[in-house]
Protein backbone atom coordinates (compact mmCIF):
# COMPACT_ATOMS: atom_id res chain seq x y z
CA UNK A 1 0.00 0.00 0.00
CA UNK A 2 2.65 2.45 1.18
CA UNK A 3 4.29 1.80 -2.55
CA UNK A 4 1.27 2.73 -4.38
CA UNK A 5 0.74 6.05 -2.60
CA UNK A 6 3.78 7.14 -3.14
CA UNK A 7 3.90 6.37 -6.76
CA UNK A 8 0.23 8.84 -6.96
CA UNK A 9 2.25 11.38 -5.39
CA UNK A 10 5.06 11.25 -7.71
CA UNK A 11 2.39 11.11 -10.50
CA UNK A 12 0.73 14.32 -9.47
CA UNK A 13 3.60 16.23 -8.92
CA UNK A 14 5.18 15.21 -12.41
CA UNK A 15 1.56 16.51 -13.63
CA UNK A 16 1.85 19.82 -11.80
CA UNK A 17 5.32 19.94 -13.27
CA UNK A 18 4.43 19.04 -17.04
CA UNK A 19 1.74 21.90 -16.65
CA UNK A 20 3.73 24.44 -15.54
CA UNK A 21 6.76 23.46 -18.14
CA UNK A 22 3.88 24.17 -21.37
CA UNK A 23 2.43 26.66 -19.70
CA UNK A 24 5.67 28.63 -19.47
CA UNK A 25 6.55 27.16 -23.24
CA UNK A 26 3.27 28.70 -24.68
CA UNK A 27 3.77 31.90 -23.11
CA UNK A 28 7.07 31.91 -24.41
CA UNK A 29 6.89 30.66 -27.63
CA UNK A 30 3.16 30.62 -28.91
CA UNK A 31 3.13 33.12 -31.08
CA UNK A 32 6.26 32.19 -32.67
CA UNK A 33 5.47 28.55 -33.66
CA UNK A 34 2.05 30.15 -35.30
CA UNK A 35 3.54 32.90 -37.26
CA UNK A 36 6.49 30.11 -38.55
CA UNK A 37 3.16 27.39 -39.12
CA UNK A 38 1.64 30.59 -40.96
CA UNK A 39 4.12 31.01 -43.29
CA UNK A 40 4.47 27.22 -44.37
CA UNK A 41 0.67 26.41 -44.21
CA UNK A 42 -1.00 29.99 -45.24
CA UNK A 43 -4.17 28.08 -43.67
CA UNK A 44 -5.72 28.63 -40.34
CA UNK A 45 -7.14 25.47 -39.55
CA UNK A 46 -3.45 23.64 -40.56
CA UNK A 47 -1.91 26.05 -38.63
CA UNK A 48 -3.84 25.27 -35.76
CA UNK A 49 -3.69 21.23 -36.26
CA UNK A 50 0.50 21.76 -36.70
CA UNK A 51 0.56 24.28 -33.72
CA UNK A 52 -1.29 21.46 -31.96
CA UNK A 53 1.23 18.41 -32.68
CA UNK A 54 3.97 20.64 -32.02
CA UNK A 55 2.91 21.02 -28.52
CA UNK A 56 1.97 17.60 -28.45
CA UNK A 57 5.81 16.28 -29.02
CA UNK A 58 6.62 18.72 -26.81
CA UNK A 59 4.90 17.61 -23.91
CA UNK A 60 5.92 13.94 -25.19
CA UNK A 61 9.58 14.80 -24.74
CA UNK A 62 11.76 12.58 -21.94
CA UNK A 63 15.13 14.48 -22.46
CA UNK A 64 15.19 18.31 -20.66
CA UNK A 65 16.80 20.94 -22.86
CA UNK A 66 20.00 22.35 -22.57
CA UNK A 67 18.97 25.67 -22.44
CA UNK A 68 16.07 28.47 -23.52
CA UNK A 69 17.90 28.75 -26.89
CA UNK A 70 18.22 25.16 -27.29
CA UNK A 71 14.47 24.82 -26.27
CA UNK A 72 13.71 27.66 -28.61
CA UNK A 73 15.33 26.32 -31.94
CA UNK A 74 13.47 22.16 -30.68
CA UNK A 75 10.60 24.29 -31.63
CA UNK A 76 11.16 25.98 -34.13
CA UNK A 77 12.54 22.39 -36.41
CA UNK A 78 9.62 20.39 -34.88
CA UNK A 79 7.35 23.31 -36.43
CA UNK A 80 8.92 23.23 -39.74
CA UNK A 81 9.25 19.67 -40.20
CA UNK A 82 5.15 19.12 -39.13
CA UNK A 83 4.79 22.01 -41.70
CA UNK A 84 6.37 20.21 -44.38
CA UNK A 85 4.82 16.93 -43.03
CA UNK A 86 1.35 18.66 -43.92
CA UNK A 87 2.47 19.95 -47.22
CA UNK A 88 2.94 17.12 -48.87
CA UNK A 89 0.07 15.39 -47.39
CA UNK A 90 -2.30 13.84 -50.03
CA UNK A 91 -5.22 15.67 -49.07
CA UNK A 92 -3.63 19.31 -48.94
CA UNK A 93 -2.39 18.96 -52.50
CA UNK A 94 -5.74 17.98 -53.36
CA UNK A 95 -6.54 21.34 -51.82
CA UNK A 96 -7.06 24.83 -52.99
CA UNK A 97 -6.36 27.99 -49.63
CA UNK A 98 -8.83 30.65 -49.85
CA UNK A 99 -7.26 33.57 -49.69
CA UNK A 100 -9.19 35.26 -47.20
CA UNK A 101 -7.93 32.93 -44.29
CA UNK A 102 -4.51 34.69 -45.28
CA UNK A 103 -3.84 37.67 -43.39
CA UNK A 104 -7.36 38.01 -41.02
CA UNK A 105 -5.14 39.20 -37.81
CA UNK A 106 -3.45 41.84 -39.67
CA UNK A 107 -3.30 45.36 -39.70
CA UNK A 108 -3.98 46.79 -43.44
CA UNK A 109 -0.83 48.55 -43.71
CA UNK A 110 1.39 45.25 -43.08
CA UNK A 111 -0.97 43.21 -46.11
CA UNK A 112 0.83 44.13 -49.22
CA UNK A 113 4.15 43.19 -47.75
CA UNK A 114 2.73 40.37 -45.97
CA UNK A 115 1.33 39.16 -49.37
CA UNK A 116 5.03 39.62 -51.28
CA UNK A 117 6.68 38.00 -48.42
CA UNK A 118 4.12 34.60 -48.66
CA UNK A 119 4.80 34.51 -52.21
CA UNK A 120 8.45 33.77 -51.75
CA UNK A 121 9.73 30.46 -51.83
CA UNK A 122 9.65 28.78 -48.81
CA UNK A 123 13.24 28.99 -48.02
CA UNK A 124 13.79 32.14 -48.85
CA UNK A 125 10.41 33.41 -46.87
CA UNK A 126 11.58 31.45 -44.26
CA UNK A 127 15.01 32.83 -43.70
CA UNK A 128 13.39 36.46 -44.19
CA UNK A 129 11.44 35.99 -40.96
CA UNK A 130 13.12 34.33 -38.37
CA UNK A 131 16.45 37.19 -39.26
CA UNK A 132 13.84 40.22 -39.80
CA UNK A 133 11.05 39.53 -37.60
CA UNK A 134 12.54 36.79 -34.71
CA UNK A 135 15.93 38.65 -34.73
CA UNK A 136 17.47 35.48 -35.16
CA UNK A 137 21.43 36.19 -37.27
CA UNK A 138 22.13 33.71 -40.31
CA UNK A 139 24.54 31.40 -38.02
CA UNK A 140 21.30 31.14 -35.43
CA UNK A 141 19.33 29.64 -38.50
CA UNK A 142 22.17 27.93 -40.53
CA UNK A 143 21.78 25.66 -37.10
CA UNK A 144 18.07 25.81 -36.65
CA UNK A 145 17.44 24.76 -40.45
CA UNK A 146 20.16 22.77 -40.57
CA UNK A 147 21.92 24.32 -43.33
CA UNK A 148 25.34 26.16 -43.95
CA UNK A 149 25.47 30.03 -42.61
CA UNK A 150 26.12 30.88 -46.21
CA UNK A 151 22.93 29.28 -47.74
CA UNK A 152 21.08 31.35 -45.34
CA UNK A 153 22.87 34.25 -46.43
CA UNK A 154 21.91 33.42 -49.96
CA UNK A 155 18.39 32.92 -49.21
CA UNK A 156 18.39 36.21 -47.63
CA UNK A 157 19.66 38.43 -50.53
CA UNK A 158 17.17 36.42 -53.21
CA UNK A 159 14.43 37.01 -51.11
CA UNK A 160 15.39 41.18 -50.41
CA UNK A 161 15.49 41.31 -54.01
CA UNK A 162 12.78 39.77 -54.97
CA UNK A 163 10.73 41.84 -52.25
CA UNK A 164 12.02 45.07 -53.95
CA UNK A 165 11.58 44.31 -57.33
CA UNK A 166 8.33 43.30 -56.54
CA UNK A 167 7.61 46.90 -54.56
CA UNK A 168 9.24 49.10 -57.74
CA UNK A 169 7.43 46.53 -59.85
CA UNK A 170 4.21 48.39 -58.03
CA UNK A 171 5.05 51.63 -57.89
CA UNK A 172 5.66 51.58 -54.09
CA UNK A 173 9.39 52.55 -53.30
CA UNK A 174 9.70 51.42 -50.12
Amino acid sequence: MRIQSRKVVWMVAADAHWEKDIDRALALYADQVRRICFLYLRRREDVEDVFQDVFLKYLQRKTPFASEQHEQAWLIRVAINSCKDVRRSFWRRQVVPLDENLAADMPPENLGLLKAVLQLPVRERTAVYLHDYEGYTAEEIARVLKQKPNTVYSHLHRARKKLGEQWRGNGDER
